[in-house]
């Protein structure tokens, strides 16, 4: 994709956070969420998109974001990135987790608006089971997912290549609704794939979601 045509992604701004679906901004245009196990790398993913240090908050305490987070591509608010909560060992009582599994599904599978989720995975340990989990909603709404694989620099070249054909061949049975790259924030590797498979979503006409 030429760069002139795609988003740029460093005018990104923070517009609201949001407990449950209900409390969500309206449910108009169109917004991609990113999702992943705890200590993935997704907020340092969301923050190196958008050239922001502190767009989306990290933290060395895996689970702290708890509210789905929204935010504005744009003077506007029709193009949107969402930060959903992470998931797996964030130090809660079980029943604060099961509420927030809960707001998670609900947001996912009733959300008009969602025109694909990227999908954030270690390099080093993808495929967990709430990536399973993840990978199995999206085969039973039809909705596109593209597996960001992050941390790439922590292992050599070879190495991150063979895990990426290792995801692929995994998910064979997907692969008309799964992409998957490489990236590395510390690198700043797989930017650009990363902000054409989003220009793709937030641009693409609202008749396509009804072929």
């Amino acid at each position: 994709m030429p760069d002139d045509s795609r988003l740029n992604f460093h005018v990104t701004r923070f517009m609201t956070s949001a407990p449950t679906l209900a409390n969500c901004p309206a449910d108009e245009g169109r917004e991609v969420a990113f999702a992943g196990r705890s200590n993935a790398g997704k907020s340092s993913a969301l923050n190196t998109l958008t050239g922001q240090n502190s767009l989306a908050r990290t933290s060395r305490t895996p689970g702290r974001t708890q509210l789905i987070n929204f935010f504005s591509v744009g003077s506007g608010s029709e193009q949107r990135l969402v930060d959903l909560p992470g998931y797996g060992y964030a130090k809660v009582p079980e029943s604060v987790r099961r509420e927030w599994q809960a707001h998670l599904a609900d947001y996912l599978r009733r959300r008009r608006s969602l025109a694909g989720t990227v999908l954030v995975m270690d390099v080093r340990h993808p495929l967990t089971e709430f990536d399973q989990m993840m990978l199995g909603w999206a085969d039973e709404n039809d909705m596109p997912i593209h597996i960001l694989l992050t941390k790439a620099d922590k292992l050599g070249r070879g190495a991150a290549a063979s895990a990426m054909t290792r995801v692929r061949n995994a998910l064979t049975e997907w692969e008309d609704l799964v992409s998957v790259q490489l990236f590395s924030a510390h690198k700043r590797q797989g930017i650009d794939t990363l902000s054409d498979q989003l220009t793709h979503w937030l641009t693409l006409p609202a008749e396509a979601d009804e072929i």
